[in-house]
């Protein structure tokens, strides 16, 4: 472990990104003792400027509203769909790319073929028309989200299978009568954790700007604050009240490139051949 952070440290953009991504979790998590008030709430008169007054100092939107406290909600909202989509999606992956890996033959051509299906389809056009069937709630971009994010999972997990069921430690589990789902789960699967965990990483970012997105376009839960709505509600007003897009718009950006900046240094920490040429 000691190791691990060392090599993590090593990456100053890591940390960077790192110490911006616990400053948005602890804002989602002190949202509700920060803002005792619904974010939905009118608290003042519209187009309060960013800055001019203390209790409002991001200022409010077209209707009134805290922004601030829009922000704090809405960073709940983009880290719970990021981590509870990308969850799912490792939940679909995982299994089907380490039968496909292990198994090979027509097992494994079935399987990459129904991945590909689902590849086929730009996965924003995809998760648009799903959560358009399901209706949009925060359930149905979830399980949206996590059916487009899936097959890069599956794809990555198959080929660190496959690279792995001819070690000899496999071969010796399986010369020793271990079923194979015993030798996938407890000999495979521990030696593939590093790669899930860096593409992981990636995937909660990508879920944050497809959730936004939907948002955006006016298809995400109408009852929960999130960033994309506050962009999307503040488009009409951009000129006369610039804040209201701003401010979510940065955040997502930061949390977004954070998150991408923590890959990076997971990555570095646990390649192995970094790790050699670190020692």
């Amino acid at each position: 472990m000691k190791d691990f952070w060392k090599r993590f440290s090593q990456n100053r953009g890591a940390v960077v990104g790192l110490v911006i991504l616990l400053l948005v979790v602890i804002v989602s998590i002190v949202a509700p003792f920060l803002y005792t008030k619904s974010p939905w709430a009118m608290v003042q008169r519209p187009f309060i400027p960013p800055f001019t007054m203390d209790a409002f100092f991001l200022g409010t939107d077209p209707m009134g509203r805290d922004l601030a406290a829009g922000l704090a909600y809405g960073a709940r909202v983009s880290l719970l769909v990021g981590l509870v989509s990308t969850l799912v999606s490792l939940l679909i992956g995982i299994p089907i790319g380490a039968i496909a890996g292990y198994f090979g033959g027509w097992v494994d051509d079935v399987l990459m073929r129904f991945t590909e299906f689902f590849q086929s389809v730009p996965s924003f056009a995809l998760a648009v028309v799903l959560v358009a069937i399901f209706q949009p709630s925060i359930y149905s971009i979830v399980i949206s989200i996590a059916i487009v994010s899936w097959p890069p999972v599956a794809r990555l997990l198959r080929g660190e299978v496959m690279s792995l069921r001819s070690r000899e430690f496999v071969e010796a589990a399986v010369l020793s009568g271990q079923r194979h789902s015993t030798i996938i789960w407890r000999q495979i699967l521990p030696n593939t954790l590093s790669p899930i965990i860096v593409l992981a990483s990636m995937m909660v970012a990508a879920a944050i700007l497809i959730e936004s997105s939907l948002s955006f376009l006016g298809l995400g839960d109408r009852n929960i604050m999130s960033w994309g709505y506050i962009i999307g509600a503040g488009r009409t007003v951009i000129r006369q009240a610039w804040w209201v897009s701003f401010f979510p718009g940065l955040a997502i950006l930061l949390t977004v490139l954070a998150l991408n900046l923590v890959g990076e240094g997971l990555n570095d920490a646990l390649n192995p051949r970094l790790a050699r040429k670190g020692k």
